[in-house]
């Protein structure tokens, strides 16, 4: 959790995280030795080929996917985008149910396909951060070509109910596709498309410990989809663009270690995150935004009359990295729209802070990192 080249306190994780050693090890080899392109036919090309097919096999495997139902993207933003405009461009009413809580990929893939006559319904989630799954259900309709809803909330760490959301839709509109972002939930989630009952899935590499700049989109065979990138047909036919071998092979190994520590992490993050949690809550009066169902690494906080972006200043300058939301805003003077969504005003949304844990958290840190952060605050 600490991070030593940089001298912070490093609780962001949820953001991106620290490659794992054995990650960055698999991949050197693809810097100079195997350079090659996958899409190539000679052996150069072949040997990389080679490389991100396995990668593909490992991947396939663990979340109980077939090996052709993989597809490799940019990462997690690349793959929501042909999880939404994929099914709505392919049909001729495509039209989109998600939550108002959603990845910002995946609600302005949303108003874009708006913008060209496609229905777009966002259904608010309960002020637990939640989604009721009737709720959803009623906003489906016979043209709804796709409906998303996330595994767990970037924002929050609010675990939706996602299986029973889609059992609710097949039941309403059996031919719509559904996709779920399980980018923030891989770490501690046992993630299984049969499972879900989904037919899109998007996930990152670097939020369990992997390269930036990969993920995959688990496309169920069967399940239609318009490419969004277009050019030389790779990904079979659903993503053009030379492969980043490289980024696969980094991508499978974290998964594959990410699988393997998943419910050590989970009975070792969650009480060090529920000290920390405590210990605040004593200290400086923080208090959580959320009562349900959550993953054990984020702890979402409101800090009653201050400023977040007053306290990011301070922790920053105190060593101490937090976030006042998704990273994809970072910036932003704007209410989170997760927050807002939740019933929160925009004042109260403005003195929120998520802190998340990960990988790399050790017994005894959530007391350690709860009494800095008190410090850079008092």
């Amino acid at each position: 959790m600490w991070d030593n080249s940089n001298h912070m306190l490093y609780l962001d994780h949820a953001a991106t995280t620290p490659m794992r050693p054995a990650v960055w090890e698999a991949m050197e080899p693809f810097v100079a030795d195997t350079f090659g392109n996958s899409s190539g036919s000679h052996g150069v090309s072949r040997r990389a080929k080679n490389a991100l097919e396995e990668a593909r096999e490992v991947l396939a495997g663990l979340i109980g996917a077939r090996p052709q139902e993989i597809v490799f993207t940019s990462g997690g933003t690349e793959a929501d985008n042909l999880a939404i405009k994929g099914p709505s461009l392919s049909s001729s009413g495509g039209g989109v149910v998600t939550t108002a809580i959603e990845h910002e990929a995946v609600l302005e893939s949303a108003h874009f396909l708006a913008g060209l006559g496609r229905s777009v319904v966002e259904v608010p989630p309960e002020p637990s951060g939640s989604v009721d799954p009737d709720r959803f259900a009623a906003a489906i309709s016979p043209g709804t070509a796709v409906a998303s809803v996330m595994t767990a909330n970037n924002e929050t760490g609010a675990v939706l109910p996602v299986a029973a959301i889609v059992r609710v839709v097949r039941s309403v509109a059996p031919r719509a596709a559904i996709h779920t972002d399980a980018v923030q939930a891989f770490n501690s989630e046992d993630i299984n498309v049969d499972d879900l009952e989904v037919d899109l899935l998007s996930l990152a590499a670097h939020k369990f410990g992997g390269p930036r700049g990969v993920g995959l989109l688990y496309v169920r065979a069967g399940t239609a989809l318009e490419p969004v990138l277009h050019g030389g047909g790779q990904e079979l036919g659903l993503r053009s663009g030379t492969h980043n071998v490289m980024g696969a092979v980094g991508m499978a190994v974290a998964a594959q270690l990410a699988v393997v520590d998943r419910s050590h992490f989970r009975a070792r993050v969650g009480p060090e995150r529920d000290v920390f949690e405590v210990r605040l809550g004593e200290l400086v009066g923080a208090v959580r935004t959320i009562d349900g169902e959550r993953l054990p690494q984020h702890a979402h906080l409101r800090f009653p009359n201050r400023i977040n972006e007053t306290m990011l200043i301070q922790l920053d300058q105190g060593g101490v990295a937090g976030s006042a939301g998704s990273a994809c805003q970072s910036g932003a003077v704007t209410p989170s729209h997760v927050l807002t969504a939740m019933g929160m005003s925009a004042s109260e949304a403005a003195e929120c802070l998520r802190f998340s844990f990960g990988w790399t958290t050790e017994a005894g840190d959530g007391l350690k990192a709860a009494e800095l952060v008190a410090g850079v605050l008092s």
